[in-house]
C-alpha cells in the first residue's frame, strides 16, 4: 500500500528529528528529492518518498524509523 499522504518541509522535518531550516537547506544543496508536488509555489513530497530517502541517507544507515 502506497501513503500519497503531501509532507511539508515541517513533516519532513519531524520525520527525520532535525530543524525545518535543515531540511530547507538539504534542498537547496541538493540533498532532497525533488518535490513530489509544488502547490501555490509550496514545495511538497509524497510521505513514501520521505521514507525511502530517509532510509537511504548516509546517517541513517542502520537505523530503524519508528514511522
Amino acid at each position: 500500500m502506497t501513503d500519497r499522504t503531501l509532507w511539508s518541509y515541517a513533516d519532513i522535518a519531524a520525520h527525520i528529528r532535525v530543524q525545518v531550516e535543515t531540511v530547507r537547506s538539504y534542498r537547496k544543496h541538493g540533498h532532497l528529492p525533488e518535490p513530489d508536488v509544488v502547490e501555490g509555489g509550496k514545495p511538497f513530497w509524497y510521505a513514501d518518498t520521505i521514507r525511502a530517502w530517509s532510509a537511504r541517507r548516509p546517517s541513517n544507515r542502520g537505523r530503524r524509523d519508528s514511522d
